[in-house]
């Protein structure tokens, strides 16, 4: 992927997620040129006191994927960024005056609750970048107000949830936007086109190495003990729909990820990414596994951080493929590989091996190999604002989500029933094992209610 000559001078964002690879940063940062799509709507569609052709945005969570999101939504010149949301005061002063800054005005307001933001008719879109415990609630009622969404991954937090957005999104008519930016990275996008294409034969099984063990994301070293919460912090909702636990700093913010309370630890927070990436290669994205078998180690379930830390599920898929999902084993190399009865394709954020050297040296797979064309996009927030302005589909819609995280949510229930699984992909249920089921969905505590 190309580097880019636009340079951010604003130092209030904050350092983006390290992990394996490419960083967010960089991603962003990248300009090819996006998808072409239609510049100019009807003002109509999005009021009457601004261009026709601009778009104003919401962000809602400015934590760690927020300010990157919004930085790359900035630099667009068809958007503005009008107003922000965050539960910690000194994150949504930091949001405000990031912004603010670089607009060289004081138009972005502050709001306390998403509810109030999306109550606003000037709004035409929101990013949402909170916990996965607060993703269905936020984005549900996005949908009711006829917000398009540019949303985290992973969709939410469990399988009813995911499905509460999707229902939302397709009942509103709702233009979605994932954040499994991979798709918008050209050696994904040719790594999926030689798999789709047929270059590998017929596929026989792939491997999707993840990240394992549970790892501190904030600068510092957190507590692990029971505190007061902070001033700045409104912990009560904070904590929202889930259970009410004692405030300890190590479980929130960046690091609420590693309790199952709030978040699905590394096996959660990347099937997003690197099975969203398989399932493209594959033709799955409307698709899914009928059998599912997994086996995890977990610290104990008080534990401050409680999920998963080795894991590893095989999933039995159409055309008898199987997959295998794994995080700290050593014969599951990180990144995606798909393996074929001609040949095989392996890549990660930052490198790309095949058994064609060919394929090595490909930008882009040349057109008289590509029958199979997939949807193009070489800058995801700029694929969004293209859809929003089309109402053409984003490359990675609700749909796409749901169907990529899956896996890992049944892999998930899998591990901590100690079951095999079997999925009904048509009616979205697990057959005959009540217990499994209930954890498809949660508790929420009152007054937070499912959708």
């Amino acid at each position: 992927m190309g580097s880019s000559n636009l340079k951010y001078s604003n130092s209030k964002f904050m350092k983006p997620h390290s992990s394996p690879g490419i960083s967010r940063r960089r991603f962003l940062t990248t300009t090819a040129a996006a998808l072409a799509l239609p510049a100019i709507v009807p003002g109509s569609l999005f009021g009457q006191n601004r261009p026709s052709n601009r778009i104003n945005i919401g962000i809602i969570g400015w934590g760690m994927q927020g300010p990157g999101n919004a930085q790359a939504f900035m630099f667009e010149e068809d958007c503005r960024v009008v107003a922000a949301c965050d539960l910690d005061r000194n994150h949504l002063q930091d949001a405000v005056d990031t912004i603010n800054d670089h607009y060289d005005n004081t138009a972005c307001k502050a709001f306390h609750d998403y509810r109030e933001l999306l109550a606003r008719d000037d709004i035409d879109a929101v990013m949402i970048a909170v916990p996965d415990h607060w993703h269905e609630l936020v984005a549900t009622e996005a949908c009711r107000r006829k917000k398009d969404v540019y949303g985290e991954k992973p969709l939410a937090r469990t399988i009813a949830e995911q499905q509460a957005i999707v229902k939302a999104v397709e009942d509103n008519k709702i233009i979605w936007q994932t954040g499994s930016w991979q798709r918008s990275v050209s050696s994904f996008h040719k790594a999926a086109e030689i798999v789709r294409n047929g270059l590998i034969g017929e596929v026989q099984r792939v491997e999707v190495g993840l990240p394992s063990r549970n790892k501190e994301m904030t600068g510092a070293s957190p507590s692990i003990f029971p505190a007061k919460p902070p001033s700045e912090l409104d912990y009560e909702m904070w904590v929202g729909p889930s259970k009410m636990m004692p405030y300890i700093e190590a479980r929130i913010h960046r690091n609420w990820r590693w309790n199952y309370n709030t978040g699905g630890g590394q096996l959660m927070d990347w099937v997003g990414h690197h099975v969203d990436i398989a399932h493209w290669g594959l033709d799955f994205d409307r698709s899914g596994p009928s059998e599912i078998e997994g086996h995890g180690d977990f610290p104990p379930a008080d534990a401050v951080w409680n999920t998963s830390t080795r894991y590893r599920i095989e999933l039995k898929y159409p055309r008898n493929i199987t997959m295998i999902i794994a995080g700290g084993y050593s014969d599951i190399r990180f990144g995606i590989k798909w393996i074929g009865t001609d040949g095989w394709v392996w890549l990660d954020r930052e490198n790309f091996e095949a058994s064609n050297p060919d394929w090595v040296g490909y930008r882009n797979l040349p057109d008289s190999l590509r029958k199979v064309k997939l949807y193009e996009s070489r800058k995801h927030q700029r694929n969004f604002l293209d859809c929003v302005k089309s109402r053409q589909p984003a490359i990675a819609p609700a749909q796409t989500a749901h169907h990529s995280t899956i896996p890992g949510h049944l892999g998930l229930i899998s591990m901590l029933t100690g079951r095999k699984l079997r999925w009904d992909v048509a009616t979205e249920t697990i057959s005959d094992d009540p217990e499994a089921t209930k954890l498809m969905t949660r508790d929420y505590r009152a007054p937070w209610q499912l959708g």
